[in-house]
Order: C-alpha cells, then sequence, then structure tokens
C-alpha cells in the first residue's frame, strides 16, 4: 500500500509562516469522503486539497477541498498549494484542467527566478444584489462599524467567481487592522446575507507599498474566524473594483497586487488580474507563490 503524501505549503507567500497554510494529500486515491474529512480536520488547515485522478477526458485531475468541518467546492489558497506541492514531486510546468466543485478550472505552473508561480484562472464572475440598508447596518454592528465608515463609492454586495465573498469596501486601513468582529453575531447573518465569507477590505494605501488594496476575510459560519489570505475574496474583490469604476482599464485588462492580513499579523500577497470587456469584468485569474511548510507520509487504509 502506497503511503499518502501529505503536505502543508504555505500560500500566498514567499516566507516560512506566513501566507495560507494549506493540507494537501497529492495521492488522495482510494480515499472515500469520511476519510477525507477525517483527514482535514486532523490537520486541522482552513481547507486540506486532495488530489484525485481525472474523471474524464474533459479534464486532467481532480481537487476536492474539505475544512476541518466540510467539503466547500473550491479553494484559492489551496490549489496554490496543490499544485506547488505536484511542481515539488516533478510535475512538469504548464496548464491543468482540475475539475472542482466549482466546475472545470484551468491552473497554470510555471517556474522563473524567483521560483515556481501558480496562475489560477477562476469562473466569471457573478455578483448578487447590494445589501439591504437594514442588511448592511446589522453587519456594521457585527463587524464593529460605523455606517459613515463603508466606502460609498461601491456597494456591499456577494460576488462570486466559482466560491464567492460579500464584498465590504471600507475607507480607513487603520480602520480595517483594528477591526474585532462579534463572531457569534456575523455568522448568524450568513443565511440573510447569502454568505458563509466576509470580506472587509480598502484601496487605502496609508504608508504607500506595492498593494492598491488590503483585506481580511472572516468565515465563523464555517469555523474559520479569520483567514489570512484569500483567493476566493480577492480575485471577487477585482471585478468589483471594474464593476464599480475604482480601477483604471488598459487595454481591455486591469492587473494589481492585494495583500491581505489577520489582525494578528498572518497574511500574504496575490497579484489579481481582471479581463474587462465593454467597461464590464468578464473573467479573473490570481497567482501567487508558496513555500513548503512540510512534508508526512502515512499509511491508511482506503476505500
Amino acid at each position: 500500500m502506497e503511503p499518502l503524501r501529505l503536505y502543508r505549503i504555505d500560500a500566498f507567500t514567499t516566507h516560512p509562516g506566513q501566507g495560507n497554510a494549506a493540507g494537501v494529500v497529492t495521492n488522495a486515491t482510494g480515499l472515500d469522503e469520511a476519510r477525507m474529512q477525517a483527514i482535514a480536520a486532523e490537520l486541522g488547515h482552513s481547507e486540506t486539497a486532495f488530489v484525485l485522478p481525472a474523471r474524464d477526458s474533459g479534464h486532467d485531475m481532480h481537487i476536492r477541498y474539505f475544512t476541518p468541518t466540510t467539503e466547500v467546492p473550491v479553494c484559492g489558497h489551496a490549489t496554490v498549494g496543490a499544485h506547488f506541492a505536484l511542481a515539488l514531486e516533478g510535475a512538469a510546468p504548464g496548464v491543468r484542467r482540475q475539475l472542482t466543485g466549482a466546475g472545470v478550472q484551468s491552473v497554470e505552473t510555471r517556474r522563473d527566478a524567483d521560483g515556481i508561480v501558480v496562475r489560477i484562472q477562476q469562473n466569471p464572475p457573478t455578483f448578487s444584489q447590494p445589501l439591504s440598508p437594514d442588511l448592511v447596518h446589522e453587519l456594521a454592528l457585527a463587524l464593529g462599524l460605523a455606517l459613515d465608515e463603508f466606502d460609498r463609492r461601491g456597494p456591499v454586495q456577494f460576488v462570486s467567481t466559482g466560491h464567492g465573498k460579500l464584498m465590504i469596501p471600507i475607507r480607513s486601513r487603520a480602520r480595517l487592522h483594528a477591526l474585532r468582529p462579534d463572531m457569534t453575531r456575523l455568522a448568524a447573518l450568513d443565511e440573510r446575507t447569502g454568505s458563509r465569507g466576509y470580506f472587509v477590505f480598502t484601496l487605502d494605501s496609508e504608508d504607500g507599498g506595492d498593494a492598491l488594496t488590503h483585506g481580511r476575510m472572516f468565515a465563523p459560519g464555517i469555523g474559520i474566524h479569520e483567514d489570512p489570505v484569500t483567493g476566493n475574496a480577492n480575485g471577487p474583490m477585482g471585478a468589483w473594483l471594474v464593476k464599480h469604476g475604482l480601477i483604471d482599464t488598459r487595454n481591455g485588462e486591469v492587473r494589481f497586487r492585494a495583500r491581505q492580513r489577520t489582525g494578528e499579523g498572518r497574511g500574504g500577497f496575490m497579484d489579481v488580474t481582471v479581463t474587462v470587456d465593454d467597461g464590464e469584468p468578464v473573467a479573473v485569474a490570481i497567482e501567487g507563490r508558496a513555500v513548503l511548510g512540510e512534508r508526512m507520509e502515512r499509511t491508511v487504509e482506503v476505500a
């Protein structure tokens, strides 16, 4: 019986111990759903990716993603982690089509002078109706924000590129870093907001730097009080920025760096590219780097 190859990969960073830690099992063939869920719970990362063989000729591989408590359709940092781990095992650079719970995505792995880069082509963006004023007020109370601290240039709105988040724009980077949400109150809003993830972000650059945006992401309803760096938040945010005219488009494309970190200081960055057609965002891709945290082998019973 071939041992499982398990990894902890720090994604969306170039520094060990930063970014977002993902679990990866690169040879998950034969594991049933219960076993995958148990492994994800044991590893304890916000998401663990399980790499499986393709189901048909429409894709090259199948990846399933589990939090410690439930399966989710797709996960940006765990995707970066999975393809980074496969590259460490000798997989050739190039584009692979991965089947996920959000459909088939194209993922490109390439090498440059600084190491391995993983580019994820997310699904075309979709936009829900802006949140009602009453719900925005309740959201503000849960986050500990005053209503005048929101950035009124764009609405509070759920945006998805396969697995979306509620976009919550605010004006101040200092207030962003100072947020201490009421997690119980925030989780109780999930059903009414139509979202299980709350992405608070700002275009306030404060002291300059290389990033256009800074964000924090809370998902207490699925057991993640705060996520360090979130591909399925920053990608949709790029589409949101284009949709509401808050970023300039050149030659049909927008590219920018997005940074995210927790209140405790763990975080990282990614590069977001939005393809624009007649002023509308039509495609989103994110790029991230990663570092190896830990590699393990384990023999388990498979189905």
